[in-house]
């Protein structure tokens, strides 16, 4: 027969095992998500199609306008592609305010470099990885100029493409891949492929719009861009 101290040290030891295990889970989880967003460079691209595309001495760069939040649109007329300047362009993908935060620092970058794209974008990307509090932004932003194209990321990339096309965010792979198909086609401008491969974007990625924003470089004077097509 059990006494009653026993009894109770039957059923506590497992309920102990239990609520460690719970303990433990827990952390392990917390761990592994911390770790995962410090080593990560993915992003919830969800709402954003950025492309562009570098051709015979011009540039282009487009986005859609979708912002979504889970499964619902909450604007469909957002600007993701800026201009900096006469001929800087930037386009973001990922979280609006952690975008433009980067951006504002990207433009002190140019201040303390100016001419000097590719520096300003190491410099930036370099802060970006080392800064404690810049390093939990998360968003990607794609930069150009008439010679250079890059993407920078959260851990410390700065990349430039090969063929002159790039794209990012969640239907960025798919307006790449048009990009590279239609670049060898003569009678195609940049601009011209850019949209043709924003739309075929947004056919595809149910995250991306046909509210397409465009920027060209060199800037034309009395530009007029279409936000449709």
């Amino acid at each position: 027969m059990f006494s009653i101290t026993k009894c109770s040290n039957l059923y506590k030891f497992p309920m102990n095992n239990i609520l460690n295990n719970v303990k433990t889970n827990s952390y392990n989880n917390i761990k592994t998500n911390q770790i995962n967003r410090l080593f990560s460079g993915a992003v919830n691209w969800h709402g954003t199609t950025i492309v562009c595309v570098k051709k015979d001495g011009k540039v282009a760069m487009a986005g859609d306008g979708q912002v979504s939040a889970g499964p619902t649109v909450v604007k469909g007329n957002a600007k993701k592609v800026r201009r900096l300047s006469d001929d800087i362009l930037v386009g973001f993908a990922g979280s609006t305010a952690d975008a433009l935060t980067l951006l504002e620092r990207l433009e002190k970058k140019l201040e303390e470099y100016p001419n000097q794209l590719t520096r300003a974008c190491v410099e930036l990307a370099k802060a970006w990885r080392t800064d404690k509090y810049l390093r939990r932004l998360e968003a990607v932003l794609l930069v150009a100029d008439v010679n250079n194209i890059f993407e920078l990321t959260g851990n410390g990339d700065v990349l430039e493409p090969q063929s002159g096309v790039m794209g990012v965010g969640s239907g960025g792979t798919y307006a790449q891949a048009a990009a590279l198909a239609l670049i060898d086609q003569p009678d195609l401008s940049a601009e011209d492929i850019v949209r043709k491969a924003m739309k075929i974007a947004g056919d595809i990625c149910v995250y991306t719009n046909h509210n397409i924003t465009c920027e060209l470089l060199p800037k034309v004077n009395n530009e007029e861009n279409k936000n449709e097509i």
